[in-house]
């Protein structure tokens, strides 16, 4: 038993490097500039033997964009429920964003180039949780500002997704903790606007 656990353990770690890898790669270069084989030497194996953890280039993509947004629609909950308050869990939801988009800005690059090679049924599920996310931040939203409509709100959302998710051109321009301040800030304002025309 205990070596059937470390095996899945490996197997999980091994997903988790391809996953990584196929990212930066996509990232760079497309998902059709890169092939299974140029995947495979990226973590140091065949690219044959990629199939033993996807069936195939389509559904690593899948996978790995099914996997980003259940960590946020997951952690976007958990960070809610703790929060003592909405404007706690507005904090908590950022900083959470944040941290994201410092970290993975491959995986946003991925997702806005790459979405549409993603097979139904996974895009259909992949669009679902990004919904669950965002009604997230908008319940939390509709407390602080109770004078807003859904609809404002869910584009005031939307815009800040936009600002918080451009770190994969701001990468690197500053230092972390500075970037992680001006993100806090930038998207405290965009969310807090009155949002009326000058």
């Amino acid at each position: 038993m205990a070596r059937n656990v470390t095996d899945h353990r490996r197997f999980g770690t091994r997903r988790t490097e391809i996953l990584r890898a196929a990212a930066t790669l996509f990232a760079s270069r497309g998902f059709h500039g890169v092939s299974i084989e140029e995947l495979g030497r990226a973590v140091g194996t065949s690219g044959p033997a990629l199939y033993r953890h996807f069936p195939g280039k389509e559904s690593l993509l899948a996978a790995m964009l099914l996997d980003v947004s259940e960590r946020l629609a997951i952690g976007g909950r958990e960070r809610v429920a703790v929060a003592t308050g909405p404007r706690e869990a507005l904090d908590s939801l950022l900083r959470g964003h944040i941290a994201f988009a410092l970290e993975e800005p491959a995986l946003i690059t991925v997702h806005d180039r790459e979405l549409g090679n993603v097979p139904e049924p996974e895009r259909h599920r992949i669009r679902r949780l990004q919904r669950g996310y965002l009604e997230e931040w908008v319940r939390v939203l509709a407390e602080l500002r109770p004078d807003r409509g859904p609809d404002l709100l869910r584009a005031t959302v939307h815009a800040t997704f936009g600002l918080l998710n451009s770190t994969p051109h701001s990468a690197g321009e500053l230092p972390e903790g500075r970037m992680v301040a001006l993100l806090l800030d930038m998207g405290s304002a965009a969310l807090l606007t009155d949002g009326r025309a000058p």
